[in-house]
């Protein structure tokens, strides 16, 4: 599929110039619009303190979406472009699919957008969490470890585990523009409901971090799509959780 090839292909390139650029601060979630033109175009615009981070970090977080995310529904995606191959709409179905698999994404992103911004706000009232920053990060550890171990878990992956049931399942072909829009929604929200949690991990190891990127990335492909893919589960789950304990430990004992 040259065209997903090229689609993800360039993603990666546009996140790593992002990086690069003096503008890489948008990508985490800092307060990085209280310097430089953000922080003008914020004080500029209608309720610019809320809208324009909004608008960057979702941007941002449909970048990593589809650079991370999207390389891991190709089976499925390349099981319906075989399906729909014999039909004068076959490109339209297809970008339909797509938009709704990474429409459901950018959802949970703006959800994880307010979390975020909401934690921001706790540190700053709270002087604790200012100076015991490292808590949140141990504890969004531990949330991800022990989700590794969950029913659902493994009832989302199950679900992308088997493209081809899922496709039938959900492709009746009678509507198909509506059709494929659901399918990808559907097949959306089965992907975040076993992935957000590592998603999450964007938080703890960088956001805006795209060696961070493809090793999650790898890691939610591997689960996904490979015979093993079980097996990495739980092992995982056992790591982040050492990991949390670890971070706890070194800061209470420092």
């Amino acid at each position: 599929m040259p065209v997903m090839a090229g689609l993800i292909g360039t993603t990666w390139i546009a996140l790593w110039l992002w990086e690069q650029s003096p503008y890489g601060r948008y990508l985490d979630h800092g307060r990085w619009t209280d310097i430089g033109p953000a922080a003008f175009m914020c004080a500029a615009l209608p309720a610019g303190t809320v809208l324009l981070p909004a608008l960057l970090y979702v941007g941002g977080w449909l970048l990593m979406s589809v650079a991370m995310m999207l390389p891991t529904t190709l089976p499925l995606l390349n099981i319906f472009r075989r399906m729909i191959d014999a039909r004068p709409d076959r490109v339209r179905l297809l970008a339909l699919l797509i938009a709704g698999y990474i429409l459901t994404w950018a959802a949970f992103g703006v959800g994880a957008h307010v979390i975020d911004a909401l934690l921001h706000r706790a540190v700053r009232s709270l002087d604790w969490l200012a100076l015991n920053g490292w808590a949140i990060g141990a504890l969004v550890l531990a949330l991800a470890g022990l989700f590794q171990f969950s029913r659902l878990k493994y009832h989302c992956l199950d679900k992308c585990r088997t493209p081809l049931g899922f496709v039938s399942y959900h492709w009746g072909g009678r509507t198909p523009l509506r059709d494929a829009f659901r399918l990808g929604l559907h097949h959306g929200a089965y992907c975040v409901g076993c992935c957000w949690a590592l998603m999450l991990l964007m938080f703890v190891v960088g956001t805006g971090s795209v060696g961070w990127m493809l090793a999650l990335g790898a890691v939610m492909a591997l689960e996904k799509n490979v015979s093993w893919g079980h097996l990495i589960s739980r092992k995982l789950g056992y790591g982040l959780l050492a990991w949390a304990a670890a971070v706890v430990f070194l800061n209470v004992s420092a």
